[in-house]
């Protein structure tokens, strides 16, 4: 199955597979399949709980109550790029239909900014970042997709594992398939547990002490977890 009735046809800079998306176990493919055929409060960062009450709702963890009406809407997402000071608020996914100008955009975005190298990236992970930052908007809580890392050229992620940094050889960030980030004042521990609650792929767990607290890679690879 097809994950858009249109697939990018204009090369960004580097081109990589648009991986498509398996029939099997797939949630979030199985969700947005059905829109193009009709047509933890103690877990929120101190700055997320001194502006909301916002708890957990029951569901949080579980898409599968998600309606048909939350995958029909059109798709904005809301990015930043610490690292280079981009930020990008984009409608890329609208009645069915995929907007290439607003998708190389955000492929622009996630690009590799040490080796300033852009890659197709998949549709399906940037999915997994809507549907994430979509779901919490339902509960009031509002913040931009913070983008750790997106795709990563061959050097860059050698570099990363010689400095000792985490960075698998056959990483799927290499593929266009993985990304690194977070939601400012959002545990990465509710935010990972949504992320798996979708079934889009692998999902990591990364926790930090400070302000900027920790993150969670999210792929499209094979279902699993880890902690870094």
């Amino acid at each position: 199955m097809k994950l858009f009735s249109k697939k990018p046809t204009e090369k960004p800079t580097e081109v990589g597979p648009c991986v498509q998306p398996g029939s099997r176990r797939n949630f979030l493919c199985h969700a947005s399949t059905l829109a193009l055929v009709g047509s933890a409060g103690a877990l929120l960062g101190p700055a997320a709980q001194a502006a909301t009450s916002m708890l957990p709702p029951p569901d949080l963890f579980d898409p599968d109550l998600l309606d048909l009406t939350f995958w029909l809407q059109p798709r904005t997402l809301n990015l930043v790029r610490p690292q280079s000071g981009e930020k990008l608020k984009i409608t890329y996914w609208k009645d069915g239909d995929l907007n290439l100008n607003a998708y190389e955009q955000v492929c622009e975005l996630l690009r590799d900014v040490q080796a300033n190298r852009i890659f197709r990236m998949d549709t399906q992970l940037i999915d997994t970042l809507w549907a994430a930052q979509a779901f919490v908007r339902r509960y009031g809580f509002e913040a931009p997709v913070e983008i750790t890392s997106g795709y990563r050229s061959p050097e860059t992620n050698s570099r990363l594992i010689e400095q000792g940094l985490p960075a698998a050889r056959n990483s799927l960030h290499l593929r266009g398939q993985a990304a690194d980030f977070c939601l400012n004042g959002l545990h990465p521990q509710i935010l990972g547990q949504l992320v798996q609650g979708f079934q889009a792929g692998g999902v990591g767990f990364y926790f930090r002490v400070g302000a900027k607290g920790g993150w969670i890679h999210a792929d499209t690879g094979p279902a699993r977890q880890w902690r870094g």
